[in-house]
C-alpha cells in the first residue's frame, strides 16, 4: 500500500491554515437576513399573549414569527435514521416553553442592530409553571413536560410522555440476584456524570435561500446533511424532496451537530419571506440551548469469584434527556453495551434504564455517546471489585478482558470479538506509563502524593445494520477521479482518508483523487458522521466503488484493444494484455468514456454492515494531588488504541489526543450547573472551564493494531473511543493517590480537600 497507514498531509490543511473562507459564515451571501430567536426566560411556562406590532415597526425588521405562524406538525431534531427512535416532540416554535432558553419568537431584519431592537420591544405575558429540575423526581411526576396529545414515538422504546418518559427498558442475561449471591466478593455504586458542552469552536450555524426552482437550499454547519434534510421537510411541511442541504467545511462537531440546532429558524424565513437568510448562533447560546452530553447516574453491582472471574454485573442508568427527546433512547444503550463487552467471564448481566424529561436544556449527542458515563461507572466499580479481591487492577483487567474470538457479552454490535488486541493495549500502556515502579503511589519531594490509575474502554464501528456509507467515484477526461462523499469530514480528515484507500485500490497518486463534500442533491446517500462510522462503513463503499470502477476501466480498454477482458489487466496507468504486447493508457481510456461510448466510468456504491467491531482502548493516567488544598495535576497520561489499521496514524493519534483532552476536561473541568429557577451558571466560557494546552501537560499515545477482515484495509474506528478513559483513569488515580474515592464528575480540588477533611485521610 502506498497510502494506507501513511502519514500524508490533509486534504484541506493549507486552506485551513491560510485562514480561507471555508466555513458557513465566511460563504454566506452579504444580502442574508439576520435571525435570532426571543428565549425564554423561565424554566417552565406558557405563553399566554404575545405582541409584536411595536417590534415589526423597527426599520429593517422583514419578519417576525410565533407559534401562531409556524406549522404545528411535531418532529425530532436528532439526526438519526428514519425512523427515528427519539419521540416527535417538538414545534418550531410552542405555546409550551420548557426550558430557560427555549424559543419564544423568531426575528428576522436587513442587520443586526434592527433584530436586537426588535427582540427588546417583542411584549411576552407567561404563566409560570412549576419546573421539574431534579432527574430523579421526574419519572411519574405529576408535573408534565410534555402533556400534548400529538407527541410520538416512532419506535416502542419504552417511552410515556404521561410518565415524564422518553425510553425505559430492561435488558438482562441469566439470573443476576442468584448469581451476585454466589460470588464470592460483591461491590456497588453509584457514579454521576454531569452534562458537558461539546464547545466546538464553530458554533452552530445556517443560511437558507431560495433556488430558481423554488426550492429551499440549506448550507449548514452539520454532521447528517441527509437527516437535516428530512427533519427540514417535516418541521416545515414541505417534504424532503423541496429541501437541498449543502455542508461546507465543519469547525468542529464532536456530536453536537448530529442535532438539527440552527437550521429550522433561518429555514422558515426564508420560506416566509422569499430571502436568503442566516443564523449564527453566540457563545451564549451554545451554552444554555444547544444539545450537550446527557447526565447519567449509573448504578453498578459487581460479583467475582473466589478466582477473581468476574461473573455478574448489574446496571441501572437514569438519564436526564431534558425538555426534548433527542438521542435520549439511543445513548442510555451504550452506557451499558459497551462496558459490558470488555469482560468475557461474565455468566448473567442485567441492564435497566429510565431516559426521563425535566425541565433543562435539551440533551444530545457528544464523543463517546453514553458509553464515556458508563465507562465511568464500570470501570470504577471494576477497581474497586479489584481491591476487595485484594488484586491488582491490572491484573484484574488482564484476567477478565473480552479477547479475539471470544462472544460478547451484552454488546448489539457483534456476537463475537472479531478483532482485538486490548491485552497488548494493557501491557504496553503499563510499560509506558511505568505502573510497576508507580503503583498505587509515591511521594514526590515537595511533599505532593502521585497516584496511577488505569481504564479499558471500547466503542463500535458505525450502528450495525443501520448505518450506511456511500461513495461515488469516475475517471474525468483528464484520467483525474473524483470522490463524491455522503459522509461530512468535520476536522477528522475523513476526506483525506478516504482519498487514501481509493488511491491505493485505483493505484494512482493521492493528489489525483478529487474529494468533493456533501450536496443532497448530487452525493451519494451516507447517514453521516457520526457513531465512528466513517472509516469503517463509509470506506467499505469507497473501496466497492473504486474496484468496480476498476473492472469498467478494464472494459473500455479492453474494447478499445480489441481483445476480451478477461486477457487484459489494468495497473493504474494503463490497461494492457497478460501477453504484453499490447497496451492503452488510462489517458485514452478517459477521452474514450466522453466520446462514442456506451460505457460510464462512474460508479454509485452504498454499504451497510451487519457488524460493528468496536475498537478497544488502555488508558492510564498518573496525577499529582496536594493533600494541603486538594489540588490535582494529570502530569502523565498514556493511551495504547486498538482502531484495525490506522488509515492515517498521524491523523489517528491527533483524534485520540483530541479526546484524551476532552476527557481530562470532563473529569476535572467541565460541569454545567442550574440554579433553583432552571437558570444555567455556565453561560460562557468564563464560568465554563474547557482544558487548555497547559492543563492537559503530557500526553503519550500508541497503538496495537489489530486487522478486521470486514474492512478492506482492516481498519476500524477511533473518532469516539478515546474520550471514555479519562474519567475513570483519573478517578481511579485519586483513590490510588489519597484513598478518596470520587464518584461524581468533575473531580475538582473542593471535592478532594474536603473529602480528605471529612474522612480524616
Amino acid at each position: 500500500m502506498s497510502y494506507v497507514n501513511q502519514s500524508v498531509q490533509k486534504k484541506d490543511a493549507k486552506a485551513l491554515v491560510t485562514g480561507q473562507p471555508v466555513y458557513t459564515d465566511d460563504i454566506a451571501p452579504a444580502d442574508c437576513l439576520i435571525v435570532k430567536v426571543l428565549r425564554s426566560p423561565h424554566a417552565h411556562a406558557m405563553i399566554e399573549e404575545i405582541k409584536t406590532d411595536t417590534a415589526k415597526k423597527v426599520p429593517g425588521i422583514a419578519c417576525i414569527l410565533t407559534y401562531e405562524d409556524v406549522p404545528q406538525e411535531r418532529f425530532t431534531m436528532a439526526g438519526q435514521t428514519y425512523p427515528e427512535l427519539s419521540p416527535y416532540d417538538r414545534l418550531i416554535l410552542d405555546k409550551h416553553l420548557r426550558f430557560v432558553g427555549d424559543a419564544v419568537a423568531i426575528v428576522a431584519g436587513e442587520n443586526e442592530k434592527a433584530v436586537d431592537k426588535a427582540l427588546k420591544l417583542i411584549k411576552v405575558k407567561y404563566e409560570i409553571l412549576e419546573p421539574v429540575l431534579d432527574f430523579h423526581k421526574a419519572k411519574d411526576c405529576e408535573i408534565l413536560i410534555h402533556p400534548e396529545e400529538n407527541w410520538e414515538a416512532k419506535v416502542p422504546v419504552g417511552a410515556d410522555n404521561h410518565r415524564n418518559l422518553c425510553a425505559s427498558g430492561v435488558e438482562s442475561k441469566g439470573d443476576v440476584e442468584a448469581l451476585l449471591k454466589e460470588c464470592k466478593y460483591v461491590v456497588e455504586g453509584t457514579y454521576h456524570t454531569k452534562a458537558n458542552q461539546q464547545a466546538m469552536m464553530e458554533t452552530f450555524r445556517a443560511y437558507t435561500y431560495l433556488d430558481h426552482f423554488g426550492r429551499l437550499n440549506v448550507v449548514a454547519s452539520t454532521q447528517v446533511p441527509f437527516h437535516i434534510r428530512r427533519i427540514l421537510g417535516r418541521a416545515l411541511g414541505i417534504g424532503a424532496s423541496k429541501v437541498r442541504v449543502i455542508k461546507p467545511r465543519i469547525g468542529g462537531g464532536f456530536g453536537a451537530k448530529q442535532t438539527s440546532v440552527a437550521e429550522v429558524y433561518p429555514a422558515i424565513v426564508t420560506l416566509k419571506t422569499g430571502k436568503p437568510a442566516k443564523m449564527i448562533f453566540s457563545r451564549y447560546e451554545s451554552q444554555i440551548c444547544s444539545s450537550p452530553r446527557h447526565e447519567m447516574e449509573v448504578k453498578v453491582r459487581l460479583g467475582a469469584d473466589e478466582k477473581g472471574l468476574l461473573r455478574a454485573i448489574d446496571i441501572y442508568t437514569l438519564s436526564n434527556t431534558g425538555a426534548y427527546g433527542e438521542h435520549g433512547p439511543t445513548t442510555v444503550g451504550l452506557s451499558a453495551h459497551k462496558p459490558l463487552g470488555l469482560y468475557r467471564n461474565t455468566q448473567a448481566y442485567r441492564f435497566t434504564y429510565d431516559v426521563v424529561y425535566t425541565n433543562h436544556m435539551s440533551a444530545g449527542a457528544y464523543r463517546g455517546y453514553g458509553a464515556t458515563q458508563g465507562i465511568f461507572a464500570v470501570e470504577s466499580a471494576i477497581d474497586e471489585l479489584a481491591e476487595k479481591i485484594g488484586m491488582n487492577p491490572i491484573t484484574f483487567r488482564e484476567l477478565n478482558v473480552s479477547r479475539e474470538g471470544d462472544a460478547f457479552v451484552g454488546y448489539d454490535g457483534s456476537p463475537v470479538v472479531t478483532s482485538c488486541t486490548l491485552d497488548k493495549c494493557i501491557e504496553k500502556a503499563k510499560e509506558m506509563i511505568g505502573w510497576d515502579k508507580k503503583y498505587p503511589c509515591y511521594e514526590t519531594r515537595d511533599g505532593k502524593i502521585r497516584g496511577v490509575g488505569s481504564a479499558l474502554a471500547m466503542q463500535g464501528s458505525a450502528i450495525a445494520g443501520v448505518d450506511v456509507g456511500g461513495a461515488t467515484i469516475k475517471l474525468g477526461e483528464d484520467a483525474s477521479y473524483t470522490l463524491s462523499l455522503g459522509a461530512t469530514d468535520m476536522g477528522t480528515g475523513c476526506d483525506t482518508i478516504l482519498a487514501q484507500m481509493a488511491a491505493d485500490i485505483l493505484e494512482t497518486k493521492l493528489e489525483n483523487i478529487v474529494v468533493f463534500g456533501v450536496d443532497t442533491d448530487i452525493s451519494p446517500y451516507d447517514s453521516g458522521s457520526y457513531a465512528s462510522a466513517t472509516t469503517y462503513v463509509t470506506g467499505m463503499a469507497v473501496a466497492d466503488a473504486c474496484k468496480e470502477l476498476r473492472e469498467k476501466i478494464k472494459e473500455i480498454g479492453a474494447e478499445i484493444l480489441g481483445v476480451p477482458v478477461q486477457e487484459t489487466e489494468f495497473d493504474g496507468q494503463r490497461v494492457y494484455t497478460l501477453d504484453g504486447e499490447r497496451e492503452v493508457s488510462k489517458e485514452e481510456i478517459a477521452v474514450k468514456g466522453t466520446c462514442g461510448n456506451n460505457q460510464s466510468l462512474h460508479v454509485t456504491v452504498n454499504r451497510s454492515s451487519k457488524i460493528s467491531p468496536p475498537p478497544f482502548m488502555a488508558g492510564m493516567a498518573e496525577v499529582e494531588i496536594d493533600k494541603e488544598t486538594g489540588s490535582i495535576e494529570v502530569v502523565d497520561y498514556v493511551a495504547v488504541v486498538d482502531c484495525g489499521t490506522p488509515v492515517n496514524p498521524n491523523l489517528a493519534r491527533v483524534q485520540t489526543e483530541g479526546g484524551l483532552a476532552q476527557g481530562i476536561g470532563m473529569a476535572l473541568y467541565e460541569d454545567i450547573q442550574y440554579n433553583e429557577k432552571g437558570q444555567m451558571r455556565n453561560n460562557s466560557f468564563m464560568q465554563y472551564k474547557i482544558p487548555c494546552r497547559q492543563d492537559v501537560k503530557k500526553i503519550r499515545v500508541e497503538f496495537a493494531p489489530s486487522y478486521e477482515k470486514s474492512h478492506p484495509f482492516g481498519a476500524k474506528s477511533i473518532g469516539e473511543i478515546v474520550i471514555n478513559t479519562p474519567c475513570p483513569a483519573i478517578a481511579n488515580a485519586v483513590y490510588n493517590a489519597v484513598g478518596l474515592r470520587i464518584k461524581e464528575m468533575p473531580i475538582t480540588p473542593e471535592k478532594i480537600a474536603m473529602g480528605l477533611l471529612e474522612n480524616k485521610i
